[in-house]
């Protein structure tokens, strides 16, 4: 189990000026809905906006602390 707190930081090492929105959809800890808002993201598609995330969380993913993941990148307004 991952703590909401652990994403979000993991997140803002690799995107330092990121809007985090972590949500446990289970209860576990394991199934997380996250929402990412980042100047990173500007001119990139959203495969690659994704790829960063991914990046951010390589470790949680790889040992199965995250088994499920709902991604939603944007750019701020």
């Amino acid at each position: 189990m991952v703590q909401s707190n652990e994403v979000e930081a993991a997140i803002r090492l690799a995107l330092p000026d990121a809007q985090v929105t972590v949500e446990d959809l289970k209860g576990g800890g394991d199934h997380l809905q996250v929402k990412v808002i980042s100047n990173a993201f500007a001119g990139l598609s959203r495969i690659h906006q994704h790829q960063l995330v991914y990046g951010a969380l390589k470790e949680q993913l790889a040992n199965e602390v995250i088994h499920a993941l709902a991604l939603s990148t944007a750019t701020p307004n």
